[in-house]
């Protein structure tokens, strides 16, 4: 059951990315892409991952989303028609997830107990929690402290995006002031 789970949630990330590359529409895109986004939680707690679930559904789905819509208020609602894509960027793209794939062949097997990671990573994790650090989940603790300045990254990438994004806004408010026309101090401070 769990496999179907697994396979069912793939085929909706794969229809939902084609969607995606087919969509003209910026709006359903960005909709499209927050709904990927939350599917991919939905398939990392259901291969166990909740705090990666977490993390995808909080800046994948909410904050990523959020600021996109954020930035098309400074577009278009359809993209511009392009010129054909040349067979340059397909093969780019199908070498790339060749060696992806490649990549994993010498992985061991999900959720094996002899793989490395099991053999001398997770054990110091699990004994310095409990020793070093003090804090009763461990999942908490590797996140808070083992993985500090990851956790820190991704908190300065999102908070650089948002301040992008209002800094964008900000400018669009002026351009779309007619040239001689002053607003009253009292608007101009709000």
């Amino acid at each position: 059951m769990e496999l179907l789970i697994d396979i069912v949630l793939l085929g909706i990330l794969g229809i939902t990315a084609i969607a995606i590359l087919w969509t003209r529409h910026l709006f359903v895109a960005t909709m499209l892409a927050g709904a990927y986004s939350l599917t991919s939680a939905a398939l990392l707690v259901a291969l166990d991952a909740v705090d990666v679930a977490f993390t995808e559904a909080a800046v994948g789905a909410g904050i990523s989303t959020v600021l996109m819509l954020g930035t098309l208020t400074l577009t278009r609602r359809r993209e511009k028609a392009h010129r054909r894509i040349g067979a340059g960027p397909l093969l780019l793209v199908v070498v790339t997830g060749a060696m992806l794939i490649y990549g994993t062949v010498d992985m061991p097997a999900f959720g094996d107990p002899n793989a490395p990671a099991m053999q001398h990573v997770a054990p110091e994790y699990i004994a310095g929690t409990r020793d070093d650090i003090k804090i009763p989940n461990i999942v908490t603790a590797i996140l808070a402290s083992y993985r500090g300045f990851d956790t820190l990254g991704e908190t300065a990438v999102i908070f650089t995006a948002g301040v992008g994004v209002l800094l964008l806004l900000g400018r669009r408010r002026e351009e779309d002031e007619e040239p001689g026309t002053r607003r009253p101090e009292r608007e101009r401070d709000a």
